[in-house]
């Protein structure tokens, strides 16, 4: 018997669904996450972000939109069959500047540069970037904006603790978490991933964790090492002997060589089972798997080198909502970043007396 072709839920106003004193917790979310900003202001007498403060490698690359995708998947910046030029930054999930030595997840942060058309900031309207925000793991532990507040008020008191108590925290979940899968239970992860092996950052799958409009319909999208050297890597632990381990790692890697990372849309066909309200919710891969839309293409190059560092740290922003409206994130927890990206980066920029602005060709990004 045939199987029939899944039915995709199309994207409309009954997607998403406000929650329960949204609005207070989103500005009691922004309100700590402000304080946050300035205690680690005061700490390094420099803005940092509130989250992915830091970075590991600075890339120049290209994205590949992959020809004669299917109609599904044929949707806002993936209509048509282009190479585009694109700026990756890898970083750590904390708003702090710790010790590699803390197990934690990681990111990759994707900024398309050349992409016509209106953006939905209104702000940023004429900008020709889209972002894609992408981390280590499938969800957000916490997936709705009450769980989430609550973690970021729990994150602010844990940011006033000793460094040597965080990394003591993140080396005891790790080894707890190993024993747990020994004997077959499942680990707990918190929300920035102390506990989390230290598998190697260019062997990672990494997920937009929330959904997002993906056209006429609602998508997650993941980038999967695809090139033999970083599929090499998947799964391979790695020994954290220092403060920068994953810095050195990435500038080694490339400085002899490139790698490709495939970008998959997995589409949502059933709104119970695959939520856009709880990003906690890993979206089962058996009701909908991942679909091949495109690959990102990096060079051998010069990772981070000091004029990229500060250029990606310090005057690029990245941020789900620069995106055509085809790509709108969805969900509490995006409703709340929207918020959230603005006042950090105002922040940031402001302090650090840089400009803002959106690159609008990739030769603005230095060697």
């Amino acid at each position: 018997m045939a199987t029939l072709p899944p039915t995709y839920v199309r994207y409309g106003d009954g997607v998403e669904e406000t929650q329960p004193n949204e609005e207070q917790l989103i500005d009691e979310t922004v309100a700590s996450m402000g304080r946050l900003n300035r205690f680690m202001f005061e700490k390094h007498r420099h803005a940092i972000r509130d989250a992915h403060a830091k970075s590991h490698g600075v890339l120049r690359g290209e994205l590949h939109i992959y020809p004669n995708l299917p109609e599904h998947l044929a949707q806002g910046l993936f209509a048509q069959a282009r190479t585009y030029p694109v700026i990756i930054r890898l970083s750590s999930a904390p708003g702090a500047i710790g010790s590699d030595k803390q197990s934690t997840f990681k990111g990759m942060a994707v900024k398309v540069i050349g992409v016509e058309g209106e953006k939905f900031l209104p702000d940023q309207v004429d900008e020709v970037t889209q972002d894609f925000l992408l981390v280590s793991d499938p969800v957000i532990p916490t997936g709705d904006i009450k769980s989430y507040h609550d973690m970021q008020l729990k994150l602010e008191k844990l940011a006033h603790t000793p460094e040597a108590f965080q990394e003591a925290l993140s080396t005891v979940s790790r080894v707890a978490n190993k024993a747990l899968n020994a004997v077959g239970l499942n680990p707990q992860i918190s929300p920035l991933g102390p506990g989390h092996p230290h598998y190697h950052l260019l062997g990672e799958t990494y997920h937009s964790m929330g959904a997002f409009r993906y056209g006429d319909y609602v998508a997650k999208i993941s980038a999967a090492p695809h090139s033999a050297n970083v599929q090499a890597l998947v799964g391979q632990e790695v020994e954290v002997s220092d403060d920068s381990t994953w810095r050195d790692i990435v500038v080694d890697f490339f400085r002899s060589q490139g790698a490709e990372y495939e970008l998959r849309a997995q589409l949502c066909t059933d709104l119970k089972n695959m939520p856009v309200e709880d990003a906690s919710v890993e979206w089962p891969a058996e009701q909908s798997p991942y679909q091949p839309i495109g690959k990102l293409v990096i060079p051998a190059q010069e990772a981070y080198s000091p004029a990229r560092r500060v250029f990606a740290d310090d005057v690029l922003s990245f941020n789900p909502f620069h995106c055509l409206p085809a790509h709108r994130p969805l969900g509490s927890i995006n409703r709340a970043r929207v918020k959230a990206y603005e006042a950090s980066t105002a922040y940031r920029h402001h302090m650090n007396a840089q400009p803002r602005r959106e690159p609008r060709a990739i030769q603005e990004l230095p060697e």
